[in-house]
C-alpha cells in the first residue's frame, strides 16, 4: 500500500472535481444522439462508451468511499469483466440517458464524498486490479478520470485544456510508473513551459524529448502520436507502451 497522503486536502480536491465535472456535463448536453455514436479517440470506444466508463466509474469511486467510511467491503466493480460488460450494454443508450446517468452517477459520488469523516481518508481500500492505496486515492483517480477521458471524446476539450498542476502532477507519476517497467524506452523529458525534466531508464545517453508538458503527457499517455514534441539524440521518438 502506498504511504498516507498527507497533502491531501478533501474540500481542495473536491471543487476541483466538481469543476471538472460541470466541464464534462456540459460537453456532453451538447451532444446529439448521432454525436454519441460518433468514435471517441480511444480505439473501438465511441463517445457513448466513454461517458458509461465515466459515470460507473463514479459509481466505483463512490464505492470505494463507502468502503473507507463504513468498514463495509464494497468493491469498486464485481470484475474487471462486468465493468466492461456494463460499458458496453451502456454505450448505445440515446444522448440524453448518457448524460442523465453522468450527471446521477456524479452527484451521487459527490454526496458520498461529503460523508467522509476526515480519518476516513487514510484508510485502505482495495482496486479491483488488486492494489491498495489509501482512500484518498480515489479522489485522485476520479479527477484524473474526468479530465483525461473528457479530451477523449473528442469534442473541443484538449490535453492544453488540462490544469496546469494537474498535468505536472501526473507527469511525475506517469514517469514513476514506466521507470519500474522493464518495457519502457529509456529518455530524458524536458518541460519547455515549466522546466521540469524527468528521466526514465539508466542509459547514459537517452534521447531527450521536449515540449510544453501537457504535450509531453499526452504522448506518454497514449492521447498524442507526439505533436509538438521535438527529440534530441534520435531519429524519432521513443515508443512508450501503453500505461492508461
Amino acid at each position: 500500500m502506498t504511504r498516507d497522503r498527507t497533502d491531501f486536502d478533501p474540500a481542495t480536491a473536491l471543487a476541483r472535481i466538481t469543476g471538472a465535472t460541470s466541464r464534462l456535463l456540459a460537453t456532453a448536453a451538447a451532444f446529439t444522439d448521432d454525436d454519441v455514436r460518433a468514435p471517441s479517440l480511444l480505439p473501438g470506444w465511441s463517445r457513448g462508451h466513454v461517458l458509461t466508463h465515466l459515470a460507473r466509474n463514479a459509481d466505483g469511486g463512490r464505492n470505494l468511499l463507502s468502503w473507507a467510511r463504513t468498514g463495509t467491503k464494497t468493491p469498486e466493480y464485481p470484475s474487471l469483466t462486468a465493468r466492461d460488460e456494463q460499458i458496453a450494454s451502456g454505450a448505445g443508450r440515446t444522448a440524453a440517458e448518457l448524460l442523465a446517468d453522468l450527471r446521477a452517477c456524479a452527484d451521487a459520488f459527490e454526496a458520498e464524498y461529503r460523508r467522509m469523516p476526515p480519518e476516513a481518508w487514510q484508510r485502505p481500500v482495495r482496486w479491483t486490479r488488486g492494489q491498495e492505496h489509501p482512500a484518498a486515492r480515489a479522489a485522485d483517480a476520479r479527477l484524473s478520470e474526468l479530465l483525461i477521458h473528457h479530451a477523449d471524446l473528442d469534442a473541443g476539450y484538449t490535453p492544453a485544456d488540462w490544469p496546469p498542476d494537474f498535468v505536472s502532477t501526473m507527469l511525475g507519476r506517469v514517469v514513476a510508473s514506466f521507470t519500474a517497467r522493464e518495457n519502457a524506452p529509456a529518455m530524458r523529458l524536458r518541460a519547455t513551459d515549466t522546466g521540469a525534466r524527468h528521466t526514465i531508464g539508466t542509459e547514459r545517453l537517452p534521447p531527450t524529448v521536449a515540449g510544453p508538458q501537457h504535450a509531453l503527457l499526452s504522448w506518454l499517455l497514449g492521447r498524442s502520436p507526439g505533436t509538438g514534441l521535438a527529440v534530441d539524440h534520435a531519429a524519432t521518438l521513443p515508443s512508450p507502451p501503453f500505461l492508461y
